[in-house]
């Protein structure tokens, strides 16, 4: 058994948020170029002008100006715009009281936005008593007690209507020269952001041949300048303007050309599967096609760790030690070469990083990352993927992706309500292999008896798992990863030591002070926990 403590392992990273990504190795764990394409400030391409334009224009008459000021970056999908608000907000946040960040997406769930705007700024803990318990009303009261009398700044990235602005919005008083970001694809929720004559409506650009053209070879070779052997120059002006200077789509392909021997006539192949030009009035469509090749060019085995990812919701936060140990229990990873599977686990990580199919987020000191996130429009194509694999399900809110039509072999609950009962009632659960919650009442999901072949079991921030029947998961014989990890569980059932095969028990924020003696007993699993 091995305890590993959560507490420790956040003292040791170096946090600061760094969204990047890289060319391929595959002969190692990390690339030797990834450390320097991480998007410190004077690797970032393109972004140098509009960032210095708007920080000016924040910095203006600023402390004068007793109102709030709203700026709006609006763009389509891969432009850039959390990357351009990101480094506003790291130029001006020293000089406000309160900086947070959140994320809305599509579906946006109004509690955990007001929490993580609360989680980001300086409170006591007294302000925090009770925080999982608060409704919407509570939420507004509280942030607006909070923010009353301070400065803040606070970005409000991907919005994607009018009416979530709105919903959003209450919580902010007009006061003390403070500033809103907000970052949004659709242009009448940029302009319904900015309606006062002191807000800004800033809509981004596609990239210059010339910065296009630097972040192209920056990503495959390396350099700043134009390293690309004069035999490739042709074919890479046509590759970038296909790309129609859109970063996520230069930045796709750099990764899947780093994974091609540098010949011309590879570099053409890639030029014809491309099909067709990207430019600023063009679709989302044509976004998920430069994608798609980076996808189809992966060998199976990575295809699968890939489109698993879009289990998780959108803007997610995936903690790599967690994913790797998910892999693991799905059987997605084999022993290789002498390696063990962890080390084997990183390695395919690492190629996703590589391949800039993922982007990391927390960058150590050993230039590995302590996390993940897929951009939104990687995530909409792996979930398509997905869904015509029949390989995930998922139930989410009023968007639901049923396809309950075959066999379930992978859950995934984003939303638990009251039709979440009638949804899976009659349903074959049998063939379940992992079932993963994200928060909501437990009460509502079936019993654990249904998931005879259960493997990965996940209940994050779930509410009311004391009451669940947690008792039964002894019949689970195949569970190999159980994470509880920010449930309001207070114990362990003695039960779970007789999972004979379990490699992975997170019980970490959870309120578990003590073990069950029994699991002793249980050999070469992890447990992760914040128990001292």
């Amino acid at each position: 058994m091995r305890v590993i403590s959560v507490r420790d392992q956040k003292n040791n990273y170096k946090l600061d948020d760094i969204f990047c990504s890289s060319s391929s190795n595959t002969n190692a764990f990390v690339d030797p170029r990834l450390a320097a394409l991480f998007a410190e400030e004077n690797h970032l391409v393109g972004i140098d002008s509009p960032r210095d334009e708007l920080v000016n224009w924040l910095d203006a008459d600023s402390r004068l100006i007793k109102h709030r000021k709203v700026l709006s970056i609006v763009g389509f999908g891969g432009l850039g715009k959390t990357t351009l608000a990101n480094e506003v907000y790291r130029r001006v946040k020293i000089h406000f009281d309160c900086p947070a960040f959140t994320s809305v997406s599509q579906k946006p769930d109004m509690k955990k936005i007001f929490k993580d705007i609360i989680y980001h700024m300086p409170t006591k803990d007294a302000f925090l008593k009770d925080i999982d318990t608060w409704n919407e009303k509570k939420f507004i009261e509280k942030l607006r007690e909070l923010l009353v009398d301070k400065r803040y700044l606070v970005i409000i990235d991907d919005v994607w209507s009018i009416s979530a602005w709105k919903a959003i919005s209450v919580v902010f008083p007009e006061n003390g020269s403070s500033i809103i970001i907000v970052t949004t694809r659709i242009s009448d929720v940029g302009r319904s952001c900015c309606l006062n004559g002191i807000d800004r409506n800033f809509e981004m650009e596609p990239l210059s041949e010339i910065h296009s053209r630097r972040l192209f070879c920056q990503r495959i070779f390396s350099t700043d300048e134009d390293g690309c052997p004069d035999i490739l120059q042709e074919v890479s002006t046509d590759i970038l303007k296909k790309c129609g200077g859109i970063p996520l789509a230069i930045i796709s392909i750099s990764g899947l050309l780093s994974n091609r021997p540098i010949i011309k006539e590879e570099w053409e192949k890639v030029k014809e599967s491309i099909g067709f030009v990207l430019d600023k009035n063009q679709n989302l469509e044509g976004m998920k096609s430069i994608l798609s090749l980076s996808y189809n060019d992966l060998p199976n085995y990575f295809k699968t760790c890939l489109i698993y990812l879009c289990i998780f919701p959108e803007d997610y936060i995936i903690e790599t030690n967690m994913l790797l140990r998910r892999w693991i229990a799905e059987g997605f990873v084999s022993e290789d070469c002498g390696m063990n599977l962890e080390d084997v686990a990183e390695s395919y990580f690492c190629e996703l990083v590589n391949r800039s199919l993922v982007q990391p987020v927390d960058i150590r000191f050993d230039s590995k990352a302590r996390a993940c996130r897929v951009h939104d429009i990687m995530l909409e194509l792996i979930t398509s993927k997905a869904t015509e694999e029949n390989f995930i399900t998922l139930l989410r809110g009023q968007t639901r992706k049923t396809n309950l039509h075959g066999y379930v072999r992978r859950l995934s609950i984003q939303d638990t309500d009251n039709d979440l009962s009638s949804l899976l009632v009659n349903k074959d659960l049998s063939h379940v292999r992992s079932l993963t919650c994200f928060g909501g009442n437990m009460n509502l999901l079936p019993q654990l008896a249904r998931f005879e072949a259960i493997q990965v079991l996940e209940f994050e921030s779930s509410m009311n798992l004391e009451q669940y029947d947690l008792e039964n998961t002894d019949k689970l014989f195949q569970l190999k990863y159980l994470s509880l990890r920010g449930s309001d569980i207070s114990h362990i059932p003695r039960q779970i030591a007789k999972l004979q095969n379990l490699l992975t028990l997170d019980i970490s924020e959870t309120f578990v002070e003590e073990l069950p003696t029994e699991l002793c007993l249980l050999k070469n699993y992890y447990i992760y926990s914040e128990i001292p």
